[in-house]
């Protein structure tokens, strides 16, 4: 049997055992005719017999119909219970979840503050690190089925098949060039260009394409050359040395013509990119069949598979490394929040902001719920629940009404006695 039950009987059979025994005492007293100390245990068993009848009867009529007499205004929890749900949503609307408490209980808690410590705190790090590497970990599975692999394949192909690609990279080239970037590619590239050139590798290729030329374009002279290797690594040597000093000549000018050539390349391709219909159909055409290409498609899903492998065989390690960094980002965030005490109040701000843009919605509607569930609870089931709630304590009102009825009987009958 419930614990809560136990008790609801053994205070109900305490209560009731009052009331039999001061029944019994008035019955006693009154064949005694009330003479000498009977006449007092007669006064104070009959008012006690009052006060335990009158609070039986309130008692009860709160969770039923005293013997089963539907008087009025009695199985008033049973009766009222819709009103009682809406005013109990009411309460808990207007008053724990009205705004300016919640704010209050915000700043009095200041939880950026509480979430910096927590943070910093390396055990809370590899909990909360741990905790989200398991629910990753239980997530990559997910990724297994066929029917989210077809939506994910669908989605993705939707994504790209309405993406204005030709659009897109005008924008970016733009927006490059507009702040002068496409230069630093520009540089880049020479730079990249001139280390590769300056490889033993490079120069090798360089030097056998040079005695290939000779030897293809002009195949008489080449008989005349002495030393056709050291001739041609000469000669590629010279090259490297003449195109690294054209490198460095473009690098220290910015008005280049090479600058103002790649410059004038840039803006008519970002103009193409916008206005060419060709241009734009045939770059259209390189993405949808680069999207529809299968051995495309399969590449990219063995790549996912290989990283899905890769994430799951790691993550059951006990030295994960993604397990780690996640670690580490929460200690780093932690620290980052105990030194900057304007990110703090940053925070706490936006979090009461929160609460004033959606507390009214949310408080409407966790009220709706209290509201609407307990309006669907079985009524017996429902007056069941709260008289196992508060049923015992509201046996020790009777158990009190008992005795304090019997005490008020005494002082009535003394008063009785000094008046006659």
């Amino acid at each position: 049997m419930d614990s809560r039950k136990r008790i609801l009987a053994r205070n109900k059979a305490i209560a009731s055992g009052l009331m039999a025994v001061a029944a019994i005492l008035f019955v006693v007293a009154r064949t005694q005719k009330g003479h000498g100390a009977w006449e007092w245990v007669a006064a104070f068993s009959e008012a006690a017999m009052v006060g335990a009848l009158a609070d039986w009867f309130a008692v009860v009529a709160l969770f039923r119909h005293p013997l089963g007499i539907p008087i009025p205004h009695t199985a008033i929890i049973k009766n009222k219970k819709d009103a009682i749900a809406g005013n109990l949503a009411d309460f808990i609307r207007d008053k724990f979840l009205a705004p300016e408490t919640l704010i209050g209980k915000l700043r009095e808690q200041n939880p950026a503050e509480r979430l910096t410590v927590y943070l910093m705190s390396r055990n809370n790090a590899d909990e909360l690190a741990s905790g989200l590497t398991r629910v990753f970990s239980d997530s990559l599975g997910f990724l297994d089925d066929d029917r989210v692999q077809h939506i994910l394949r669908t989605a993705i192909s939707d994504r790209i098949e309405n993406f204005d690609l030709s659009s897109s990279v005008g924008v970016l080239l733009d927006t490059l060039r507009n702040d002068n970037r496409h230069q630093i590619v520009l540089d880049e590239m020479l730079n990249r260009f001139a280390v590769w050139l300056s490889t033993p590798e490079s120069q090798a290729k360089l030097a056998n394409s040079i005695d290939t030329m000779v030897t293809k374009e002009y195949p008489l002279l080449s008989h005349f050359i002495p030393n056709r290797d050291q001739f041609s690594k000469g000669a590629g040597e010279k090259i490297v040395r003449r195109l690294n000093e054209y490198i460095q000549e473009i690098n220290v000018d910015p008005a280049h013509e090479l600058r103002q050539t790649f410059d004038d390349a840039v803006t008519g391709f970002i103009a193409r990119l916008k206005t060419d219909r060709e241009l734009r159909n045939k770059i259209e055409a390189i993405k949808l069949e680069a999207v529809q290409n299968p051995f495309l498609s399969e590449y990219v899903l063995n790549l996912i598979g290989d990283l899905k492998i890769w994430l799951n065989n790691d993550l059951k390690q006990p030295h994960s490394m993604i397990r780690e960094k996640i670690a580490e980002a929460v200690s780093g965030l932690g620290r980052t929040l105990s030194r900057n005490h304007a990110l703090q109040d940053s925070l706490n701000e936006h979090l009461e902001k929160m609460v004033t843009n959606y507390g009214d919605r949310l408080r409407t509607a966790i009220a709706r719920h209290i509201s609407e569930t307990v309006q669907q609870w079985e009524t017996d089931d429902y007056v069941a629940e709260i008289e196992l709630s508060i049923g015992s304590d509201l046996q020790f009102i009777r158990m009190n009404g008992t005795l304090v009825g019997g005490v008020i009987g005494l002082l009535l009958h003394a008063v009785a006695l000094l008046l006659m």
